[in-house]
């Protein structure tokens, strides 16, 4: 059908195609509504093996169809599943093949999110009109703390890669724990209590609040005033960890040092110990090398007042006495040395006399041997010449070659079949004769007998 806009009737009026009709739809309402947010739950989800998207979002009185291409599918941070309460960034707009209304949509988060965004907006601005993330407000974390604290909950992977990380970097400091709820209702209040505990017993030097990564709506608790005020409330210095490098909460800002992880929260903690370890292992290399120096300029002073104090004529005796004592030495070890492999030389001789053996009695045996082997080969070889040529003599005396030499035939009719009796033939049959020498055939011509 063409796609053409200008057919017109005989009155003059202007006459649509199908397709321009759709295109015009579509532009119409791409142009009216720009991309939007909408609310609904997800129903009717396909996956093809084109890798797009196709489902339906629906409320309690209306539904739309709904296509995610590929591109955008493969962006998205959880799986879709039918049921799934979602805010869908979408363009409206109508697929033109077959004139249906749908939404593009280019992003989708879970439902109640972009609200969660704007009350941490909310927040974040009116704690920072406040001054609460004023840097000066911020306290020193000391290098060498005696003692570290922990806020989180017992259950969570985030304390043993704390710990784990404090063991291996600083294993002299002990840990307190205060635990926790770090999700979910009354974690926020939780959270708060737990370091104003540890404010008000002053057990630690230094307090870390951790938590290991979730969604928005998992690390919601730290994003909460309460938790916020308690951070600026503690005399402790805080460090927090929560989540992973790319989250950012309300508490991390009102704390006065952010790691990006729960172990890098624990390696910050540990840090003094850590950089005076390395410094300890930089000046003992550096002493280790200004002692070596130290030692080898007084090796050579010792020396050279050795040079100054000893006559070179005495020296040179002594040297003389020294290279004789040695060569003494040398000529008598070297006489050790070849008695020594003389004697060895003499008692390997022995025992190699001892244990070479008598060839002539060897080669003896071995002639006999031989000759016993001929003799035996030869009547072995005799006799199975004598049993070859009795059983050919029997196979030629049973052969039906032999019966036939002696004057007899062999009968066979057309069909293959032999014949041993008159009865099995009627005149004009066809016969195969087989002799001792040579075959013919032949044909009934009048049989007698039965």
């Amino acid at each position: 059908m063409p796609a053409e806009t200008d057919n017109t009737a005989s009155s003059g009026e202007k006459i649509l195609s199908v397709s321009a009709l759709n295109r015009m739809a579509r532009q119409t309402l791409e142009n009216r509504f720009p991309l939007l947010w909408i609310s609904g739950e997800i129903s009717n989800l396909r996956r093809p093996a084109s890798g797009h998207l196709y489902f339906a979002m629906k409320d309690e009185s209306a539904q739309v169809d709904c296509v995610m291409f590929r591109g955008r599918a493969h962006l998205m941070p959880f799986r879709l599943q039918d049921g799934m309460r979602v805010e869908a960034h979408a363009l409206v707009t109508l697929y033109e093949a077959r004139g249906g209304f749908q939404l593009n949509v280019e992003a989708l988060r879970h439902a109640g999110i972009g609200a969660l965004f704007e009350a941490f907006a909310r927040l974040r601005i009116k704690l920072e009109t406040e001054g609460l993330f004023a840097p000066e407000r911020r306290q020193p974390l000391p290098r060498f703390p005696h003692r570290i604290g922990v806020v989180t909950s017992l259950q969570a992977a985030a304390l043993r890669d704390v710990l784990a990380a404090l063991a291996r970097r600083a294993p002299h400091i002990p840990v307190m724990i205060y635990p926790t709820l770090v999700q979910g209702d009354g974690a926020a209040a939780n959270i708060a209590e737990a370091i104003r505990t540890a404010a008000s017993r002053g057990e630690c030097d230094v307090l870390i609040v951790v938590r290991g990564g979730g969604s928005i709506e998992d690390l919601w608790a730290f994003n909460e005033e309460a938790v916020a005020r308690a951070i600026d409330d503690c005399p402790l210095p805080i460090i927090t960890g929560i989540g992973h490098e790319t989250d950012t909460t309300i508490a991390d800002l009102a704390a006065d040092c952010r790691a990006a992880t729960p172990t890098a929260a624990a390696e910050l903690a540990s840090a003094g110990y850590f950089e005076a370890q390395g410094e300890l292992l930089h000046l003992a290399a550096i002493l280790r090398t200004e002692m070596r120096q130290r030692l080898q300029e007084r090796m050579q002073r010792v020396d050279l007042l050795a040079r100054r104090l000893t006559h070179p004529g005495e020296r040179l005796g002594r040297l003389r006495a020294e290279t004789a004592h040695l060569a003494t030495r040398l000529d008598a070890g070297l006489r050790q040395r070849i008695a020594a492999s003389a004697g060895a030389l003499q008692r390997l001789q022995s025992r190699l006399a001892l244990r070479r053996p008598d060839l002539r009695h060897a080669q003896r045996d071995l002639d006999g041997f031989a000759a016993r082997l001929r003799t035996s080969a030869a009547a072995g070889l005799s006799r199975r010449i004598a049993r070859l040529e009795n059983l050919a003599a029997s196979l030629d005396h049973l052969s039906p070659r032999a019966v036939l030499r002696r004057g007899y035939s062999l009968v066979r009719k057309a069909d293959g079949s032999i014949v041993r009796a008159s009865a099995q033939l009627t005149a004009g049959d066809a016969l195969h004769l087989t002799f001792g020498e040579g075959e013919a055939e032949a044909q009934v011509t009048r049989k007698m007998g039965s």
